[in-house]
């Protein structure tokens, strides 16, 4: 076993407005290694990283690369030195081709000055054989799936001679087929001794793929060691210094009448002849592999995409949402699946994200008053524990698990009687998740109706009443709570024939 020490962060700390961000922390990485860094949201693992890369500068500490004190002034000076990172969020210029966007910024020159595509393109072709990456270098990225950008970075990463490659987050939008092909071009880098620092919440993959572990909470560092000698209940108690007995905590209710109910749906090229309902105080849990039209019926409820076929019923009465202001003034209301995109506005500040949905409730005739903005606000920051430095904070400098519950927050300040939760847990930590889960089972339990979509089998299963499950938009199954397995609900997820009635 190779144990050439490449890396060393000792004793980092890091303030901001003079709070602790990083306390006193350490980090060690060997050559040829995938090394997980976990915490929950807010326990540093970014910032650690960012003052790596020469974004952030440390207040204390030392960092020591291949035996060298080293201390980062910007990203480039960091890419220099062999040290690269791909951040969850892609930074990419989409209208550019992917040999482009490789060779951002150090495009090779011809003898005039001018950009040589012709080496461009070739020294692409070489680097995508070798890592046995089938993309055309011409193709331009906005024609990419999420996991081929992924692809692209690492790519990029690899042309840049870096020795260590930080991935935040890297699969957090890809599917089980593209899961299993991005950590296999990981193993790949292992083994030509790259080192790997692996940022990820998914713990069957810290399990897959890492070696070693280290473990961040509140801005401290908690643990570092062999994965194989850890479980992973072990780790979700040092992450959230608790036992997790029970991460999904399902309340049983009383179910009551039909509130949804969907009969023939279909969008074509979409979904087809989509029928169930939806009963108060219940969680139906919505399934199938990517591709299953989960999302697009989801919209098609809300008033997002217009049906082909079929009819949507509230409370017994037809109904046609025209747009999604259309659903919300019936009581249905949605937290979508991609939050920087449709679930929050990133420049807006936290106070007008959580209230957009809801700021008639803050009307005094016909002025808004702040007491009722303060006091709407406050409810739901509280009741879902936002993290944040002041109300007027913008959204896009929260973390991942913050925006998400101000997603949700400005859906519930509507006061809904039925919330479409579109993968509600997508690329948080264990213990917003749980937080999540524990506020479904409230809602449910005071009379509400929730429609959840999710790619996570433990989710689906632990929190649902009864499941739907969808294969290539048609409709192979509703099992009741009881009855469904991991097993079952694959077996429907990948069946090609619609469910017998």
């Amino acid at each position: 076993m190779n144990k050439e020490i490449i890396l060393e962060m000792k004793h980092v700390s890091k303030w901001f407005g003079g709070v602790h961000a990083l306390d006193n922390v350490n980090l060690t990485l060997q050559r040829g290694e995938v090394h997980a860094l976990v915490g929950e949201n807010g326990a540093g693992k970014s910032t650690l990283m960012k003052i790596l890369i020469g974004l952030h500068q440390a207040d204390e500490g030392d960092i020591v690369l291949n035996g060298r004190k080293v201390m980062f002034k910007s990203v480039r000076e960091a890419q220099n030195a062999g040290v690269s990172m791909i951040f969850q969020e892609f930074n990419q210029v989409k209208v550019m081709s992917v040999m482009e966007n490789i060779y951002l910024g150090r495009e090779p020159k011809t003898k005039t000055g001018s950009v040589d595509f012709k080496k461009m393109y070739n020294d692409s072709k070489k680097l995508l054989k070798e890592l046995r990456v089938d993309l055309d270098p011409t193709v331009k990225i906005r024609d990419l799936t999420v996991a081929k950008h992924q692809l692209v970075e690492i790519v990029k990463a690899i042309s840049l001679d870096a020795g260590i490659i930080i991935m935040d987050e890297p699969t957090s939008a890809l599917s089980k087929n593209e899961i299993e092909y991005l950590l296999s071009m990981i193993r790949i880098l292992r083994d030509r001794g790259k080192c790997i620092v692996y940022i990820s919440h998914k713990m069957e993959e810290i399990f897959a793929v890492c070696k070693r572990v280290t473990v961040l909470r509140d801005g401290r560092f908690i643990h570092s060691g062999l994965v194989s000698e850890v479980s992973e209940k072990d780790l979700i108690r040092m992450m959230v210094d608790r036992e997790v007995n029970e991460l999904f905590p399902k309340q049983e209710n009383a179910i009551g009448e039909v509130l949804l109910a969907v009969k023939g749906l279909s969008v074509d090229g979409e979904f087809e002849d989509i029928n169930f309902e939806l009963r108060r105080g219940e969680i139906l849990g919505v399934a199938g592999l990517m591709g299953a039209g989960r999302t697009e019926l989801m919209e098609a409820i809300v008033g997002a995409r217009q049906p082909t076929r079929g009819e949507i019923y509230l409370r017994g009465k037809k109904i046609v949402n025209r747009i999604p202001g259309d659903a919300i003034n019936r009581g249905i209301a949605m937290v979508p699946e991609d939050r920087k995109k449709n679930g929050v506005f990133l420049k807006l500040n936290i106070k007008d994200n959580v209230l957009m949905s809801s700021l008639k409730k803050c009307l005094q005739g016909p002025a808004l008053r702040k007491k009722l903005e303060r006091k709407y606000f406050d409810e739901y920051a509280k009741k879902l524990e936002i993290k944040y430095s002041t109300i007027s904070q913008s959204c896009q400098n929260l973390s991942g698990g913050n925006q998400q519950k101000v997603a949700v927050s400005r859906v519930l300040n509507a006061d809904p009687e039925i919330i479409i939760l579109d993968e509600p847990t997508r690329g948080i930590d264990v213990k917003t998740k749980s937080e999540i889960y524990r506020l479904m089972s409230a809602l449910a339990s005071t009379g509400k109706a929730v429609l959840m979509v999710s790619s996570e089998l433990p989710e689906i299963l632990g929190m649902s009443d009864r499941i739907l499950v969808l294969h290539e938009g048609i409709q192979t199954g509703i099992l009741e709570r009881k009855e469904a397995t991991a097993d079952r609900i694959m077996e429907l997820a990948v069946k090609t024939t619609r469910m017998e009635a």
